[in-house]
């Protein structure tokens, strides 16, 4: 058995002690990143995906611009008619189409419903997703974990470019 010095013992325990901060900072970018993408996407996802209580119906677009559509709203149900709501999507839709949307509670804004809109709605997530497997890999070295936040985060966003 080899004797090490008190100094080499103290030094070895303090690389230990860097190593583990290391893994903890990376971890916790990691769950920043999730945390935050979940959130923003939950600001949208709700509207869509929790529909009791909400109105819901079709929406015929009149204008679009380059990012935001404007058209009447035709309610399914309960809900009220209105002249106009804006919604807020890439569109490859043309004036003159009716689509399944969901309003925002208190605003005339509304948000795609049906698949499309979930999917839609969970884009932050996805890109979420794909940054923490960038961290995954280079930070803590989980190839295959990174691998397969990496498949999820991009089914998530072909799922989404492919319903709407």
């Amino acid at each position: 058995m080899v004797k090490r010095s008190r100094s080499r013992r103290v030094a070895e325990g303090a690389w230990g002690l860097v190593l583990l901060a290391r893994v903890a900072g990376v971890t916790a970018v990691v769950v920043l990143l999730l945390v935050s993408g979940a959130w923003d996407s939950w600001r949208t996802a709700q509207h869509v995906m929790l529909t009791k209580g909400r109105e819901r119906g079709t929406m015929t677009l009149v204008s679009c611009g380059d990012s935001v559509c404007t058209g009447p709203f035709a309610p399914k149900g309960t809900a009220t008619a209105r002249a106009k709501v804006t919604i807020s999507l890439p569109i490859r839709h043309t004036t003159g189409a009716k689509i399944p949307v969901a309003i925002e509670p208190g605003t005339d804004k509304a948000v795609r419903a049906g698949w499309g809109g979930v999917l839609f709605a969970w884009v932050p997530f996805g890109g979420a997703l794909l940054l923490a497997a960038v961290v995954l890999a280079g930070g803590l070295r989980m190839h295959r974990t990174a691998w397969a936040t990496a498949g999820c985060g991009a089914a998530l966003l072909a799922g989404a470019f492919l319903t709407l």
